[in-house]
């Protein structure tokens, strides 16, 4: 048991969206079994008077990989399609090993900044790659504690037949289909409180085959999974889905039946009037990743105007290529203040966007006991400490001060499942000096 005593503060995110004072939390096991004044103590007791309890956050899309080269001089000014080509070369050359620590460096990166469940598109499998990604993947998550609902993404389009790739970076869809059949069948855990769930994600429309679409779509719902792909996020895709299939990319995905609550879609930033009613009567879900969206000068996503139609809505931090970072507090802080930027002061508040990356993000992958702190609910909690530096003269609303306040998006505690992962601001087991001298070994490596 571990008791979180005398909260100076708690947001629930509930359905009534309680907001407390000075209440305890319970922990028994994974999950939360009571809230309260006054609770004896018993099992682990924290100190939380000088703390914010949130629910913890939820990343809905990252690239993992892209940890090994950010920064990258040729790429810091491009646009989408020239960024990925110029990447592509040097991604040729990831391994087994690359992944592995750059799993690692990206879910540390996460954890310290509030996401206690993540997804990641991993659609790399350049030739020669014979290890098992997605197990390497998984075994990280697990070592770390964090909640994970990996996809096994895919490139099976090159340039040779229209696509963007280079052909060392592409499979046949053949392959991606019997490896998505077994990583569901390995990894698939459908169950409340699952720390592993599988997503299907072909990686876009400019570098995947309709076939594999259609065959993904088939096989994704025979067994009950989620789907994924990136949709809508620059003029280029547009242009580029018009002229070889006549259509716009939305309407390529309904005849595709890619539409629907088991989907959703990354960026989302050109739909019009109509596409984004399209979203909201069939319960299709954006991903949006305000940060990577500026990086790239892809545009500004119309998230107000979602909500208010109705679709659901989530937050990623997007590849750390085009980020250029995984910190997910910072990436709640962009949405808020980009929504701003196109709808005035009012376009989104701080509360909604924690709700984006809260519950938002919990109903996107389908974790229904997770995204409030609620009886019942898995134990996924955020301790933020409101007596640092960068809090004070905001504590009028200490719900909406660890949003627009600070240089630092770091958490105290993040408890994952019942378990503490993050202590006093480190990733518990990890010798984080370490991982990163190893990161930057390997990144040297590849860019040279």
């Amino acid at each position: 048991m571990i008791l979180l005593k005398n909260c100076r503060y708690i947001a629930t995110f509930d359905d009534e969206n309680r907001e407390l004072e000075g209440y305890d939390i319970l922990i028994d096991g994974k999950s939360i079994v009571k809230i309260g004044e006054n609770i004896p103590e018993r099992g682990e007791v924290i100190d939380c008077s000088r703390h914010l309890a949130i629910p913890g956050l939820v990343n809905t899309h990252h690239h993992f990989f892209q940890i090994l080269t950010r920064n990258l001089k040729g790429a810091q000014n491009a646009g989408l399609f020239d960024w990925l080509i110029f990447h592509y070369p040097v991604w040729m050359k990831i391994d087994e090993e690359a992944i592995y620590y750059a799993t690692k460096l990206a879910i540390v990166e996460l954890l310290k900044t509030g996401a206690t469940t993540t997804s990641d598109h991993h659609y790399l499998y350049p030739v020669g790659l014979t290890g098992d990604v997605m197990g390497i993947q998984v075994e990280v998550a697990r070592e770390l504690g964090i909640r994970f609902a990996p996809t096994r993404g895919s490139m099976t389009m090159g340039v040779k037949s229209g696509g963007l790739p280079p052909e060392e970076l592409v499979e046949p869809d053949d392959t991606v289909l019997r490896d998505m059949q077994r990583v569901i069948e390995e990894f698939h855990d459908p169950s409340d409180f699952s720390m592993t769930r599988i997503i299907l994600a072909p990686c876009s429309p400019f570098n995947v085959t309709l076939e594999l679409m259609r065959e993904t779509e088939s096989l994704a719902r025979s067994y009950g999974v989620f789907m994924h792909t990136h949709l809508a996020e620059t003029l280029d895709e547009e242009r580029y889905c018009i002229d070889r299939y006549g259509k716009r990319p939305l309407s390529l995905m309904e005849d595709l039946n890619w539409l629907g609550p088991d989907v959703y879609f990354a960026h989302g930033i050109w739909f019009n009037d109509e596409e984004l009613k399209v979203l909201a009567d069939t319960g299709t879900g954006v991903s949006h990743c305000p940060s990577s969206n500026m990086r790239l000068g892809s545009g500004i996503a119309r998230i107000r105007e979602m909500l208010d139609l109705g679709v659901r809505v989530g937050l990623g931090v997007d590849g750390s290529a085009s980020n250029d970072s995984s910190d997910m507090l910072g990436e709640v802080r962009n949405a808020m203040l980009l929504q701003r930027v196109r709808y005035g002061p009012a376009g989104m508040t701080a509360r909604e966007a924690l709700r984006l990356a809260t519950r938002g993000g919990a109903e996107l992958l389908g974790f229904r006991k997770v995204g409030q702190i609620r009886e019942g609910f898995a134990a996924d909690i955020l301790l933020i400490d409101l007596t640092r530096p960068q809090h004070a003269g905001s504590l009028s609303d200490p719900v909406a001060s660890v949003v627009f306040t600070g240089f630092s998006h770091e958490v105290d505690y993040s408890i994952i499942n019942g378990k503490i992962v993050v202590e006093k601001g480190r990733v518990k087991g990890v010798d984080e000096e370490r991982l990163t001298e190893l990161v930057n070994d390997i990144s040297k490596n590849l860019v040279d």
